[in-house]
């Protein structure tokens, strides 16, 4: 019987990438946080973990593999464990997949975060499991950090009403939000009691320091079962503020134009591109016989949308591209003496005079020397008019 070779000897650089220094002939639950952290110092901004692949870092947008041999069965088991826990496995065999965060202490002063993802998949013809590990900042940017623009941050905090973040899926929407958060919360006189509704949550606001702002942050659903669910609960608790991670059914984006009807300011994000698109895809969540009484509704509330996609930056890394639009008196007084059906196309007609376009921000970047010629046309062709996840 031939013995087989330690990893160790097997191993190679991947470009910027090397595999795990320490990785075991087989995994135990005291490998999985250290190799965790590895992925972390290596700047990995999302760790995949799939049956019969090498566990995978994104780095730079660009896939490196952290370990040289693909883990098994026998080692998905263990990292399912010691991630999720005991019934992990019975949760994605009755077609559930888990979206909760996770956190390593490598010492008593120190915390990493994660959010987490677990999809049941077929690899190789069995059933099999994918984990993806977001990696999250121990506190939230600022909006300096992510360049957002002036013209944005002068319309973040409506005195009542509705602030909708939209883009695709890792598109930033949570930490443009977090951003904003933070900054009403720094301001000299803060921004009151704050309460949040995410699922999961991604960013903690133990580092701001804010006498005048208290925040809770109950998460969906380990807190409570749903958003909707949320919006509710907070009408009971006297906030100023209200964050709901997600406005996507009918359910959620009622509670939401109800609370901000009744005077507060309520900040959530929905799975939209496009200014026009995300008013459109919110009014059609609801039935045929109430679109017409909801899409007002939403008008009369809706203060601010911000659509945000992240594309490569020449140099590296990633950067946030964004059409919005401000929904000041006068033209919520205009599309209310509309037909809400006539709104898409006339948002595209004056998102110009009270926001910016796609395009416009696609072209100040290309100028600015931040993308290619080709993500500029990429960006330039969207107007923004259609929906999508």
């Amino acid at each position: 019987m031939v013995a087989r070779k330690p990893v160790s000897l097997l191993k190679g650089k991947d470009s910027i990438a090397e595999t795990w220094p320490d990785e075991p002939t087989r995994f135990n639950d005291s490998h999985i946080d250290a190799l965790i952290l590895w992925c972390v110092k290596k700047n990995s901004s999302d760790i995949t973990i799939q049956t019969d692949r090498p566990v995978y870092n994104e780095i730079y947008g660009t896939l490196y593999p952290a370990l040289f041999r693909p883990i098994d069965a026998a080692d998905m088991n263990i990292f399912l464990h010691k991630i999720y826990g005991p019934d992990a496995v019975a949760r994605l065999a009755a077609g559930t997949d888990l979206d909760l965060s996770y956190e390593v202490r490598p010492d008593r002063y120190t915390r990493v975060r994660f959010r987490v993802n677990i999809t049941p998949v077929l690899s190789r013809g069995r059933d099999s499991a994918q984990i993806t590990m977001r990696v999250l900042p121990n506190e939230p940017p600022t909006m300096k950090d992510l360049n957002i623009e002036e013209q944005i941050i002068r319309s973040w905090q409506p005195r009542q009403g509705m602030v909708v973040v939209t883009g695709p899926t890792g598109s930033g929407k949570t930490t443009l939000l977090a951003a904003g958060i933070r900054m009403l919360m720094e301001r000299k006189r803060g921004c009151g009691k704050v309460v949040c509704y995410e699922a999961p949550i991604e960013y903690v606001y133990d580092a701001i320091k804010s006498p005048r702002s208290l925040i809770s942050q109950t998460e969906v659903p380990r807190h409570l079962p749903d958003f909707a669910r949320g919006v509710r609960n907070a009408l009971r608790r006297k906030p100023n503020i209200i964050l709901v991670g997600e406005a996507r059914d009918k359910e959620t984006i009622s509670a939401a134009i109800e609370a901000a009807q009744t005077g507060h300011t309520v900040y959530t994000t929905t799975h939209t591109t496009g200014v026009a698109s995300t008013i459109q895809r919110m009014v059609a969540t609801f039935d045929p016989n109430e679109r017409s009484e909801r899409a007002y509704a939403l008008m009369e509330t809706v203060r601010l949308v911000v659509t945000q996609t992240l594309v490569p930056r020449v140099n590296g890394g990633r950067v946030g591209c964004r059409e919005w639009m401000r929904f000041n008196d006068d033209v919520r007084d205009k599309f209310l003496g509309m037909d809400f059906k006539l709104w898409p196309a006339e948002i595209q007609r004056i998102i110009q005079f009270n926001g910016q376009t796609m395009a416009t921000s696609a072209g100040i970047l290309f100028d600015k020397g931040l993308i290619d010629r080709r993500t500029y046309i990429m960006l330039s062709s969207s107007t923004g008019a259609g929906g999508g996840d």
